[in-house]
């Protein structure tokens, strides 16, 4: 497979799954751009990986992220960028709770709607939503995370069927626990209010997974070039599950 000729734009770009992607869209021949609030990651991926050039953009920024698509002029728009905060309902205030909607389903409103707009009248285009499986269930301590994640899930759906006479395919990829820095963020957070050890605090997470592993970002990155690849134009509107057989 090859993606010459494709342009990328992936957000979140500077580590993790986001990372991981941009990278394999790259070495699959894409032309990818990265963004992200930080700019010492993203330089740090796009100085190691030829064909990946970085800029910094703030997802929840309308006129921002509106520019940096535009100016990328992307076939391919993987909206990646995240963040996760736990705590109590009862103990969670409605500043967290704006906070988790804004990066997670703003944010990603923002990205897929430019993207659109990016591919509007091309005859191909694959527009990406980096969900999870908190997408897909419920977990405890994370309603806002959760409420944000099912939301993002509920537009994929809507929008998929707007553009699916366009040549735009519309989809979300919904890992389980990732290895990544995000997750290990996490981990710290349970150690903290539980007092768990770290070991114990991780073996928890991984109990989610049948697997009994956190899901290497890189598995999400396959998914997304299997979206992208051959014989994926009939598949839009789905969830992808990439979590070890969580449910």
């Amino acid at each position: 497979m090859t993606l010459s000729g494709k342009r990328a734009f992936v957000t979140g770009g500077g580590s993790g799954a986001g990372e991981a992607i941009a990278v394999r869209l790259a070495r699959e021949g894409a032309e990818v751009t990265i963004c992200g609030r930080r700019a010492a990651p993203l330089d740090k991926v796009a100085a190691a990986h030829p064909g990946i050039t970085a800029t910094t953009c703030d997802i929840t920024d309308e006129a921002a992220i509106a520019e940096a698509i535009a100016t990328a002029a992307p076939d391919i728009v993987v909206a990646n960028a995240g963040a996760s905060e736990s705590a109590p309902f009862t103990r969670t205030d409605l500043d967290a709770f704006r906070r988790m909607i804004d990066v997670n389903l703003t944010g990603t409103f923002l990205t897929l709607r430019e993207g659109a707009r990016a591919m509007s009248g091309k005859p191909w285009g694959r527009l990406i939503a980096i969900a999870s499986t908190a997408g897909l269930k419920g977990y405890p301590y994370v309603a806002p995370y959760a409420a944000a994640k099912h939301g993002v899930v509920g537009m994929v759906r809507s929008v998929a069927l707007e553009l699916a006479r366009k040549g735009i395919t519309v989809n979300a990829v919904c890992p389980g626990f990732l290895d990544t820095e995000m997750t290990a963020r996490s981990i710290a957070n349970i150690v903290e209010q539980t007092g768990r050890s770290e070991q114990e605090a991780r073996a928890a997470l991984e109990a989610t997974n049948p697997m009994h592993r956190l899901v290497p970002p890189g598995d999400v990155a396959q998914a997304v070039i299997w979206l992208c690849g051959p014989g994926s134009d009939m598949v839009t509107g789905q969830q992808i599950s990439v979590s070890g057989g969580e449910t």
